[in-house]
């Protein structure tokens, strides 16, 4: 089932909700991938119907070109997600009617590392997400880990908003070689998709370091330089975090993940792994 409006959205959902089903929710920007996929098989398993929701929100985007450049390809997606109980798939005027001057802000897990070098991206992710939780109405949402920091900061607001759905992280899903998958990847041309692997590399070999009681200090430089050398053209960071603050950590003391953005073939791709 096609959804395009949130009026039609809440009536098959409350019908829904009528007969005792729970309700789970996959939010998607298109482009989907296997990684994607997985998050739709979890909700299934765990709930009695599921939405997912396709929309290129273009508030999360602070550079135009790169909104530009995201791919789109609603044919396949839909061919994709066959089965799937709906599909919502609302237009930029849907969303964001005419006067709309409203947004969330999450202080503090939003301010740095992304929040750093795309501003307003978490703002809009935040706002277009809140939105897509009243909407559907769902009680459960799922998300990847590969986006660590955007699912803090749902869970944050979530908390924070007493917002009624729970709130469900997904394991990576990795190519054979350790790439996270990312709809970005299909943007990388041969030679660069071959070396953008150091990203996992780097992030592995650090994480022995730091496992080993090296300097984290020491164990990031080499991982920046191993990224530069593999022909990353830049590292916008490479940092130890507090699991659940993201605030910079030195030793492991708490459960803490190595987060990296990085720059190739003048595609931006992301990843982390737990340490």
């Amino acid at each position: 089932m096609i959804v395009r409006t949130v009026a039609e959205l809440r009536a098959q959902v409350a019908a829904w909700k009528a007969d005792g089903a729970v309700v789970g929710l996959v939010p998607t920007m298109g482009a989907l991938h296997d990684g994607h996929l997985s998050l739709v098989e979890r909700a299934r398993a765990e709930c009695g119907r599921v939405i997912v929701s396709i929309f290129v929100n273009p508030k999360q985007f602070n550079n135009p070109e790169d909104l530009a450049k995201y791919p789109r390809d609603e044919a396949r997606d839909l061919a994709l997600l066959e089965g799937v109980d709906a599909v919502f798939l609302p237009s930029v005027e849907e969303m964001y009617p005419a006067g709309f001057a409203s947004t969330v802000h999450v202080e503090r897990l939003g301010d740095r590392l992304e929040g750093t070098h795309r501003p307003g991206h978490f703002d809009g992710m935040a706002t277009v997400v809140t939105k897509l939780f009243t909407m559907s109405q769902a009680d459960v949402a799922f998300f990847g880990e590969k986006d660590w920091q955007q699912l803090q900061i749902v869970r944050r607001f979530v908390t924070d908003l007493n917002l009624p759905i729970r709130i469900e992280g997904c394991p990576t899903l990795r190519e054979a070689d350790g790439l996270a998958m990312s709809s970005r990847n299909r943007r990388l041309g041969a030679q660069a998709r071959a070396a953008a692997v150091a990203m996992h590399d780097a992030l592995q070999g650090a994480a022995r370091a730091v496992r080993r009681g090296e300097g984290a200090d020491m164990a990031l430089r080499v991982g920046v330089e191993a990224l530069h050398v593999a022909g990353f053209a830049t590292v916008d960071y490479l940092e130890l975090c507090d699991a659940e603050t993201l605030e910079p950590v030195g030793t492991l003391s708490r459960p803490a993940r190595l987060l990296v953005a990085a720059s190739i073939d003048g595609v931006r791709l992301i990843d982390n792994i737990a340490v």
